[in-house]
């Protein structure tokens, strides 16, 4: 397989992204990888990359976004990060992404088990994970379904405010970003959230909560 060029790209649409990471996905959970010459695709992409989406995602050993999706050289931007949490140099990364580099789609996505959460749950101090951890405390408070035991001892607990951490960490990002929620606006780009199961290997997008030029035209509607 090639590697993604910027006539490619430019065909592409967010719909049509979140399609391709489907389709690779089913190909990595049935063990079908595309067979893929990476040296090849290193010189393919040795004047350039054009790569169609830009995926926020855990730096868990098991998540790779590269494997999980089955993607080659020069395809996604792999933003890593524990928690998959959110700050100004991702959102950087994410700007460049888009607006420089043209992908077409921003994920987020989170993980089952994901050990960052845990912590978060557990209220963890220890060093510079101190103030990353904190960064998962809105998700916590917004999960109030629980209303014992809510630790990393209970697993539920965890799974629900991991979820909640990838919906609201979706939703910061144009609200911190003038440029990216531009783009949304000129229906240039969509965000999009998931989790990935580390028991399956299968990733679940929420593309009910897709934001797109039409859920933020109707969003804004219904605050006026």
């Amino acid at each position: 397989m090639r590697a993604q060029t910027k006539e490619m790209q430019a065909q592409l649409t967010p719909q049509k992204v979140i399609q391709l990471l489907k389709d690779g996905n089913s190909r990595f959970v049935n063990n079908l990888k595309v067979n893929r010459n990476l040296l090849q695709q290193v010189n393919e992409t040795s004047d350039g990359q054009h790569p169609f989406a830009i995926i926020l995602s855990c730096i868990d050993s098991r998540t790779s976004a590269e494997l999980i999706f089955d993607q080659g050289l020069g395809d996604i931007f792999s933003c890593r990060i524990a928690g998959n949490i959110l700050n100004d140099d991702i959102l950087g990364s994410m700007e460049f992404a888009c607006k420089v580099a043209g992908s077409k789609l921003v994920i987020v996505l989170g993980h089952s088990k994901c050990g960052a959460i845990k912590g978060a749950c557990n209220h963890v101090e220890m060093g510079n994970l101190t103030t990353l951890l904190q960064k998962v405390e809105p998700a916590i408070a917004a999960e109030v379904s629980t209303k014992n035991n809510r630790d990393a001892g209970n697993k539920a607990f965890v799974e629900n405010v991991a979820e909640l951490n990838v919906r609201l960490t979706l939703k910061q990002i144009p609200k911190e970003s003038p440029i990216l929620a531009e783009m949304i606006q000129q229906n240039e780009i969509a965000l999009i959230g998931g989790m990935y199961n580390v028991d399956t290997g299968l990733v679940e997008f929420y593309e009910e909560e897709i934001i797109s030029a039409e859920t933020l035209s109707k969003q804004s509607a219904s605050s006026i």
